[in-house]
């Protein structure tokens, strides 16, 4: 059977999603999608649903908005695509192993970075795999093409890349019909290398609170898309 996908949502990585396929999508700029409404917005003809909204703010203390957006309404959205018989692929973050364990398997078991983004995220990651009928969880982390920040952290290292490379291999997931639990990305690198691969003034820097190694076992990403 042919996938028909819906995105929800258009930051930088649902549009790049949307880029680079023919998948539809909902947002709130493009239609006022409201996760407190999901009916409205996502029919029972998509098979696939790609779950690209979260709150993002790492360094935010706003914990109603992270509990609403990363917790409450992947609650709801997990119940929605039960009673649908949809596929849920959600977006994760390389956050929730926090230092705690470099090269993390998808076996580790993960302890969330001291902030609520990282909270979240991962008890949301927790609430799918207990009670998500078939889903795919993603991990990952992603930057924007070319690096527009002036500085780079040069001793932060993980398997994160540029949004269009995470993207397609996203893309290579769904096409391959992956379920359970992967970490996706590519080779451990520092920030700053890879800010340097497009914008050759930034600078290096080193902020004390955001975790150090966030570095991911990706064999298991590798050998299921060859």
């Amino acid at each position: 059977m042919k996938n028909n996908v819906l995105v929800l949502g258009d930051g930088l990585l649902g549009r790049e999603l949307i880029n680079q396929t023919n998948w539809d999508y909902v947002s709130r700029s493009k239609n006022g999608f409201d996760i407190d409404h999901l009916d409205k917005f996502i029919l029972s003809n998509y098979n696939i649903v790609i779950n690209c909204i979260a709150h993002t703010d790492t360094y935010s203390e706003d914990k109603e908005d992270h509990w609403n957006v990363n917790y409450k309404f992947v609650d709801r959205l997990i119940n929605y695509c039960n009673d649908n018989k949809i596929k849920l692929i959600h977006i994760s973050t390389d956050y929730v192993y926090s230092n705690s364990i470099p090269s993390a398997t998808e076996e580790d078991v993960p302890v969330h970075h001291n902030s609520w983004y990282g909270y979240t995220k991962l008890l949301s990651d927790g609430l799918i795999q207990l009670r998500s009928e078939n889903y795919l969880l993603i991990r990952c982390s992603h930057k924007p093409k070319p690096f527009e920040y002036n500085n780079a952290w040069i001793d932060y290292v993980g398997n994160f890349d540029y949004v269009d490379t995470i993207a397609g291999l996203i893309v290579k997931c769904v096409d391959k019909n992956l379920s359970g639990l992967y970490n996706v990305g590519t080779e451990v690198k520092s920030m700053f290398d890879l800010a340097t691969e497009t914008n050759v003034v930034v600078k290096s820097f080193t902020p004390p609170h955001v975790p150090k190694n966030l570095s991911m076992d990706i064999n298991k990403l590798k050998s299921s898309l060859g």
